[in-house]
């Protein structure tokens, strides 16, 4: 430590630089989610389903249905992780209490 010479006062006040950081925000990942095609669902309850869960007129689910009966998927969205999940979930409890084998997943876009 430096000493102190006989002339010298302590104040007692100390001085300090406060800088504020902004914690830098990232966009959320997004996830496609898809239906897949299968032999057993019918068309229309495929309709139905992007109708219902991801707001589509009856043209715009009935164009991704085809695209998923002639390609085998389609995507009927892009969301966040937590609300992909949900539809996906929605869309397979849906589909099994009608007793479809509709398959809906998800995955990073």
């Amino acid at each position: 430590m430096a000493e102190r010479k006989q002339g010298d006062q302590d104040t007692g006040v100390r001085s300090a630089v406060i800088t504020q950081t902004k914690p830098k925000t990232q966009k959320p990942s997004m996830y496609r989610v898809l239906i897949l095609n299968d032999d057993y669902t019918p068309m229309e309850f495929v309709v139905y389903v992007l109708e219902q869960y991801f707001n589509k007129s009856r043209e715009d689910a009935t164009r991704i249905m085809l695209h998923v009966h002639q390609h085998g998927v389609g995507v009927c969205g892009v969301f966040t992780y937590e609300v992909a999940e949900t539809k996906v979930a929605q869309v397979v409890d849906t589909a099994r209490r009608h007793q479809h084998p509709l398959q809906c997943t998800m995955e990073k876009d």
